[in-house]
């Protein structure tokens, strides 16, 4: 196929207009967002305006998305041109990421693949951005229509972004329109994290989860919402927990796909590969084989990205490093993108996964991103001492399928557990429906 503009693979980085003119406070950018018709019980989340109370450097813009059309033709250019090494030496994906997989991709790519549809998608949400810490923070700020919606901010991982959330917005915040109850209504925030999409990259040391968290809190804040709840799955179920852990009176809940409920013995014998403990139940006993199985085979990433995220140039500069990089996440997932390569239906399509990674590439964030991993001094399946409620649901294909006990002792206040019957670690990208379902569910005992 032609580099034409009539096909783009359309987007290079993202060129952000933050209009100091459109500067607005977080009530009058609140009201922005309600309908007309809003009732006024609506309007009560945020405090009264008062002048001069918001600085400009807590001020809450307006973020328009846009993307230069020859960033996105160099991005194809780049993709065609790949330098190919030989394939691997074995049958199965022992070696990494197969020739045959990422060829697939690469071709799908570089010739079909068409990026202005998630561009536009991108374009029809309300982005924000906001100064808290030093560092600007950017978000998807979308309020429901119905009254004593409850407000949730939503927070992704890596190798995700704000693509993974667009599937969630319009069945949690509208709905009515999806089969489900005015009453199940959400107010969402998404925000993408430091150093990932739209966000600010930190230029010092520093940015790491408990910091995330307090900024997510902080963002909750002043947005007006003096009742609210959070998830999160892979970084974001981390940083969820340890908001949870802050315990702010204005966090009622959170809910986790990925719960840090490993028991410390277990998770020691695990990392080290030793024999499982006696007295595992059979769903403990899974779930220490998925974590040994983790430990052994699937740390290569993090352990690049958390010594020498810097290292990694050539994810930088080619668009088919960053997509074998941000792939090659877990054996399951791995095996899932290849399946939908090879043509066959899964949770998630090809412009699902690609929309993701030319994410990635047009706003420049693969090592950016990485560098939370050098950030970051904590266990990832690790209690975190939390005390207020939280609710768990549990997909079979995670890294680890947390079985109820280890998850009623991590969280004394448990609200919700529930195993879905198909999902794995990007839940709400790959599995909407059961997402949607879990969210109403796990928060329904919180509303009045």
């Amino acid at each position: 196929m032609n580099e034409k503009a009539d096909n783009p693979l359309t987007t290079p980085r993202a060129q952000v207009s933050r209009r100091e003119d459109l500067k607005l406070s977080a009530t009058s950018i609140m009201a922005s967002l309600l309908p007309a018709s809003a009732p006024a019980a609506a309007q009560t989340q945020s405090p009264p305006q008062k002048e001069n109370t918001v600085t400009d450097r807590a001020a809450i813009r307006q973020f328009q998305v846009s993307f230069p059309d020859a960033e996105v033709v160099d991005l194809r250019r780049r993709v065609n041109a790949t330098k190919w090494p030989e394939r691997e030496t074995v049958t199965d994906a022992s070696q990494g990421v197969q020739f045959a997989t990422i060829q697939k991709l690469a071709r799908y790519w570089g010739r079909e693949y068409d990026w202005s549809k998630c561009e536009a998608r991108l374009k029809s949400l309300p982005h924000f951005i906001t100064e808290i810490d030093g560092l600007d923070i950017h978000f998807i700020h979308v309020r429901s229509k119905h009254d004593n919606a409850l407000p949730m901010i939503v927070t992704h991982g890596w190798p995700g972004s704000i693509i993974e959330q667009l599937k969630i917005i319009g069945p949690l915040t509208d709905p009515t329109a999806h089969g489900a109850s005015a009453s199940d209504a959400f107010h969402l925030v998404i925000p993408s994290l430091p150093g990932y999409g739209f966000s600010g990259k930190p230029t010092m040391a520093g940015w790491g989860p408990e910091r995330i968290a307090r900024a997510s809190i902080a963002l909750m804040k002043r947005l007006g919402y003096t009742k609210f709840v959070a998830q999160g799955g892979d970084w974001g179920a981390l940083i969820t927990q340890l908001m949870g852990a802050q315990a702010p009176p204005e966090l009622l809940a959170i809910h986790t796909n990925m719960p840090g409920a490993v028991p410390p013995d277990i998770d020691k014998a695990a990392f080290v590969g030793a024999p499982a403990p006696a007295g595992l139940s059979a769903d403990e006993r899974q779930a220490y084989d998925q974590l040994v199985f983790f430990y052994t085979h699937g740390l290569a990433y993090t352990q690049e990205m958390g010594s020498h995220p810097q290292t990694l140039y050539g994810i930088a500069d080619s668009p088919i490093g960053l997509a074998g990089w941000i792939i090659d996440h877990d054996r399951d997932s791995y095996e899932m993108i290849a399946r939908v390569f090879d043509g066959k239906p899964e949770g998630l399509t090809r412009d699902d996964i690609l929309d993701n990674i030319t994410f990635y590439w047009l706003t420049n964030t693969g090592i950016s991103s990485a560098r939370l991993y050098w950030e970051n001094k904590l266990a990832f399946f690790a209690p975190q001492n939390i005390r207020i409620p939280v609710a768990v649901s549990v997909y079979p294909t995670e890294i680890y399928a947390a079985p109820r006990s280890w998850v009623e002792k991590a969280f004394p206040k448990l609200i919700h557990f529930n195993k879905l019957p198909k999902g794995g670690h990007f839940a709400a990208w790959e599995q909407p429906q059961f997402f949607c379902a879990e969210m109403r569910a796990a928060f329904k005992s919180l509303r009045t």
